[in-house]
């Protein structure tokens, strides 16, 4: 995580921004997407995901987990939006992934997130915030939830589903081709980046 952290990047920001206006006072310490390392906007090197959270119809949320190299899903149940309950389900999560292909999170400016720099001691896992009103700024993540929402409908009560049957359905999402990995699944993607590891 070294060479994440050493970035200088300079930060490009618009002439209008302002850091009250971008809601950077809200999440402390955040660090601005704007500051990412180049390795990780290109989708050539593994490891780099992002993130969000889709809500039931009562109070229920779901982490969705979208990897930018191999598009490869991973479903969190989170027992609630609260900092503490998103980021304890998180780390909980990130420790069963190999550590080689989970080094940075992208996510939105939601606040459920605002205790990130414990789950980055947690897991050594870096976030970068997108700015406000920028889900484009996590496109593969938005698109991935599409997809998602094909089983998993707005409206519904997502508590009903346990974490087995989410892992079945980030399954068979992973198992579908995909014209941008020139119809190679997901998994078959991201299997080659964890038997690089080994």
């Amino acid at each position: 995580m070294a060479h994440l952290r050493a970035s200088r990047r300079t930060i490009r920001r618009s002439r209008h921004a302002s850091l009250k206006r971008d809601s950077l006072g809200q999440i402390t310490e955040a660090v601005s997407i704007r500051e990412r390392p180049a390795e990780v906007e290109g989708r050539t090197v593994p490891g780099h995901w992002e993130g969000d959270l889709i809500a039931g119809s009562k109070q229920n949320f779901i982490a969705t987990l979208v990897e930018r190299h191999s598009r490869y899903v991973m479903l969190v149940k989170v027992p609630g939006k609260e900092t503490a309950k998103v980021t304890a389900a998180l780390t909980k999560h990130a420790k069963k992934s190999p550590k080689e292909l989970y080094k940075s999170l992208t996510w939105d400016r939601g606040m459920e997130m605002s205790s990130h720099k414990v789950f980055t001691v947690a897991t050594d896992i870096y976030l970068f915030f997108c700015d406000p009103y920028s889900p484009w700024q996590r496109g593969g993540n938005e698109n991935t939830n599409r997809l998602i929402r094909q089983y998993l409908l707005k409206g519904i009560d997502l508590s009903v589903y346990s974490q087995a049957k989410l892992n079945g359905i980030a399954r068979a999402l992973n198992e579908r081709p995909r014209k941008t990995l020139d119809y190679e699944t997901p998994a078959e993607r991201f299997g080659q980046c964890v038997a690089a590891t080994r």
